[in-house]
């Protein structure tokens, strides 16, 4: 089946719901290539249903949307290997100059990015419950139609989701703290200092390295530092940038073509993620800034295990 023909009313009606459907998913995905599979599907599971019949198309496709997108997540979990794929390529890459964030008009759109790093710590149901709910209105009711689940069920997964991200979120702005984590990991890299990367990664740090061969990921601490490379590379460029929000490096090679973006989570004075794409097509992908005009910076040389 093709795309939704405009001169069909069918269409036109799924059209006027495509951009709250594809925003559903991207929430719930947290990708722009997955979202815009998923409202794909919806729309070929409509073409082949008798439109008639449906009282609520909206809520109709909502509900189509949250079970296709249930099942993309729920595939995810039997390999996690790949959860982070396609994420920071979605991502607002800006350059990180010091200035207060809430004084750069730019980083607006990186909050709301920032949130899927927190939602992709829930589970499949929580995401579902939390996203519905809380973020586009959908009555509980409707939604443990989705799960499966009474409402009352789907209300507690609902405030269990509600604490999680509570709990975990980041504040929107980068601080002088973060900086100065992610610039003692850098340093403690450079020379070597196993101990000093030690003290700045989180134990349960996680590591994901985005290569051509796929998406390579690292889980604690002692792991991490050991894979930690940098090298101060004459023929390399380098630059603080923020990534969705969060602080980061961007490295270029001599002729400007771009070498890797790393993005750091930092929380309580702790690296607890560091994000790594290297995969050209990736890079490819994002709106990166103009390599550094200044001298080549140091650039991180990761060993995927």
């Amino acid at each position: 089946m093709s795309d939704p023909s405009p001169t069909d009313p069918v269409a036109e009606a799924f059209e006027a719901q495509r951009d709250r459907l594809r925003a559903v998913a991207h929430r719930m995905l947290g990708s722009h290539a997955d979202a815009e599979d998923v409202v794909q599907e919806a729309w070929l599971r409509l073409s082949g249903q008798d439109a008639a019949a449906i009282h609520n198309l909206a809520g109709w496709l909502t509900t189509v949307v949250g079970r296709i997108s249930l099942d993309v997540l729920r595939s995810r979990q039997s390999r996690p290997q790949a959860s982070y794929d396609d994420r920071l390529p979605d991502l607002v890459v800006t350059i990180d100059d010091g200035a207060t964030p809430e004084d750069d008009a730019a980083l607006a759109d990186s909050v709301g990015l920032a949130l899927l790093v927190v939602l992709d710590s829930l589970r499949p149901s929580e995401r579902l419950a939390f996203v519905l709910h809380d973020l586009f209105a959908v009555p509980f009711d409707e939604i443990g139609q989705i799960l499966g689940k009474s409402t009352a069920a789907t209300k507690m997964l609902a405030s269990r989701a509600r604490r999680k991200v509570r709990a975990t979120k980041q504040p929107p702005a980068v601080g002088r703290e973060q900086r100065e984590v992610v610039q003692a990991f850098l340093a403690a890299a450079r020379h070597g200092d196993f101990e000093g990367l030690l003290r700045v990664l989180d134990p349960e740090v996680k590591l994901t390295v985005d290569t051509p061969d796929g998406v390579f990921v690292t889980l604690g601490a002692t792991e991490v530092a050991a894979g930690a490379r940098l090298s101060a590379n004459a023929a390399v460029r380098g630059r603080a940038v923020l990534v969705g929000g969060l602080p980061g490096i961007a490295a270029w090679r001599e002729d400007g073509s771009p070498l890797s973006v790393v993005a750091f989570t930092v929380t309580e004075a702790r690296i607890t993620r560091i994000a790594i794409v290297i995969d050209p097509a990736k890079l490819a992908a994002m709106d990166l800034p103009s390599p550094s005009p200044r001298a080549a910076a140091p650039t991180s040389r990761p060993k995927p295990c």
